[in-house]
């Protein structure tokens, strides 16, 4: 029996599944709508498909690097619940897609999902039939990789992960440990640029007439002359660096230095770093427990 275009849509849209998936099936059963729906189901496919709409902004940020410490990956999957990200067939599908990240270095996720997974699957075909196994929705969010000098962080179990980049080797221990020491005070604290250097122009300008206006507010500087402002200015201008960006802030693990200067005594110097935080800027699911125990009493 044969099939039109119009019949991959009318099948994807009771199932959800998406197009190849839904040709593939019609394909399989001679273009027999039904059995293209139980075949579906059967696969998994449909009850994915399902749970594609609802929120999932846990899960678990991952970090991979080759034993050479010339590429570093990071790969943020997300899951409905906390409990599933624990799971171990999930952190085993981590683990693998951020290994096709280094190896592969696709484009982007789409890019991603569409590689091979083991060899008879996709990437993306292997999140589905995750899905389908576990009964969660998961999505393969974002990733980063850098090729260079590197050395990640995970922080609380994949809550938070840092990836940062060294202009010299870190093949050393003592200058790996450096900048291992660097990626945590990252995740800790969260700085906005890596240093004042590279902060943009704009920014800097906001964050002046910002000083300014709180410096004139104040009925005590309204006599200052324009010389003592500027100071004034340089002064909040210069405590605005020392919090927001890396290598101004004092290292915690010894406030009487700063981060740069710490780097330098180990003989590392850093060039970029990447943080992710698990579901940051996702809408977070909202459960309402009580309900949830009495539908499972139900």
């Amino acid at each position: 029996m044969a099939f039109t275009a119009a019949d991959v849509k009318t099948l994807r849209e009771r199932t959800g599944c998406g197009m190849m998936d839904c040709k593939k099936a019609l394909t399989e059963v001679n273009g027999d709508m039904d059995k293209a729906m139980d075949l579906l189901r059967e696969k998994g496919l449909a009850t994915a498909a399902k749970k594609s709409g609802r929120i999932a902004s846990e899960g678990i940020v991952k970090a991979y690097m080759t034993d050479d410490k010339k590429i570093g990956v990071l790969v943020e999957v997300n899951s409905e619940t906390d409990f599933v990200a624990k799971n171990d067939e999930f952190q085993a599908f981590v683990t693998t897609v951020a290994q096709i990240v280094a190896e592969k270095n696709p484009a982007d996720v789409e890019a991603l999902k569409a590689m091979s997974f083991d060899g008879s699957q996709t990437v993306g075909d292997a999140l589905t039939a995750l899905i389908a196994k576990i009964g969660e929705n998961m999505n393969l969010r974002r990733f980063a990789r850098i090729e260079g000098n590197v050395c990640y962080y995970i922080h609380g179990g994949g809550r938070i992960g840092v990836l940062v980049e060294a202009e010299n080797s870190l093949a050393d221990e003592a200058a790996y440990e450096a900048a291992r020491d660097v990626a945590m005070q990252i995740a800790a604290i969260n700085p906005l640029y890596l240093s004042k250097d590279v902060v943009p122009v704009e920014d800097v300008e906001k964050e002046k007439h910002i000083i300014i206006a709180q410096i004139k507010e104040d009925p005590k500087n309204a006599n200052k002359p324009d010389n003592i402002i500027e100071k004034m200015v340089g002064g909040k201008l210069n405590k605005f660096f020392e919090q927001n960006c890396l290598l101004q802030q004092d290292f915690v693990k010894d406030g009487d230095q700063k981060v740069e200067a710490y780097l330098a005594s180990k003989g590392v110097k850093l060039t970029g770093y990447v943080r992710f935080e698990k579901g940051e800027g996702l809408e977070k699911r909202e459960d309402d427990f009580a309900s949830e125990v009495a539908n499972m009493i139900k």
